[in-house]
């Protein structure tokens, strides 16, 4: 596994985190069911324990669900969350390399993967390549996130950027979101539709329930932050300065969410 995954993905705290965030049935509803309506065969790539396959399985007991993870210990988590689920199975698997057959699927997804891999192009492409001539893929992915604040705090914004930087070197993108578009373009899909939403929006004090998520995102990142700023004592004072600039009454903090969707053309050469 790549490094920028190892830093946060493997983390049995990151999965929950993400479980608390999420609330499936209307993530389905407001950005899968419009893709599903002649769909047999559905992978999502990058599909954690299995949340969304469950939901997705119970919706259309007719389709097959996969999902594909590198993460031995999330398709673990997937195999006991879809035990007596006929329809929905997931297994160990590269984005960059995905184990199926060329045109095997109908629809394809990938949520909030893109931002640490190295190679998105080629995860892209790979995601193309097993969907069927007609098929749909759709990505999405966030914009800004950690960075964008008002008003600007010059030394929490130069440690955020040295920290960007670190993440950097791993594959990690904290833009790839408006990439998505120029993503599905060069990997040949047509008739590609871009959706942008809010998503980390904090106007004023952070409610306690999103301030927690965040401390625990913060410590399970503990280690790329000190290898980016040098010490413990350094990360601990910037986890600390975030946090406290959350709690302010005076500050705004957002980032955007893309959702890209497009067909694969009847005669792709991938």
């Amino acid at each position: 596994m790549n490094q920028s995954l190892n830093y946060i993905m493997d983390d049995p705290r990151e999965g929950q985190r993400l479980l608390d965030k999420v609330d499936a049935p209307s993530w389905i509803s407001k950005y899968l069911e419009p893709h599903l309506q002649d769909a047999r065969r559905v992978l999502s790539v990058g599909c954690g324990p299995g949340v969304f396959l469950r939901e997705l399985a119970a919706i259309r007991p007719s389709a097959e669900f996969v999902g594909v993870d590198l993460s031995a210990e999330r398709i673990h988590e997937g195999e006991g969350r879809l035990r007596g689920v006929s329809n929905a199975r997931v297994q160990i698997g590269d984005a960059q390399a995905l184990p199926f057959e060329s045109g095997s699927f109908d629809f394809v997804f990938c949520r909030f993967l893109l931002e640490y891999l190295p190679d998105k192009q080629r995860a892209v492409e790979e995601m193309v390549r097993i969907c069927r001539g007609g098929g749909k893929i759709l990505l999405q992915d966030l914009d800004g996130q950690l960075l964008w604040h008002s008003p600007e705090d010059p030394e929490l914004q130069q440690t955020i950027e040295r920290v960007a930087n670190r993440l950097a070197s791993t594959g990690f993108d904290p833009f790839v979101g408006r990439k998505l578009f120029n993503l599905c373009f060069e990997a040949g899909l047509a008739e590609i539709k871009v959706q942008i939403d809010p998503y980390h929006l904090y106007a004023g004090t952070i409610a306690e329930d999103q301030l927690d998520l965040w401390q625990t995102k913060l410590a399970i990142a503990k280690p790329q932050l000190e290898k980016a700023l040098g010490s413990d004592e350094a990360a601990v004072k910037y986890t600390e300065r975030f946090l406290g600039y959350l709690r302010r009454p005076d500050t705004l903090t957002y980032s955007c969410l893309f959702t890209v969707s497009g067909t694969k053309p009847a005669r792709s050469k991938i």
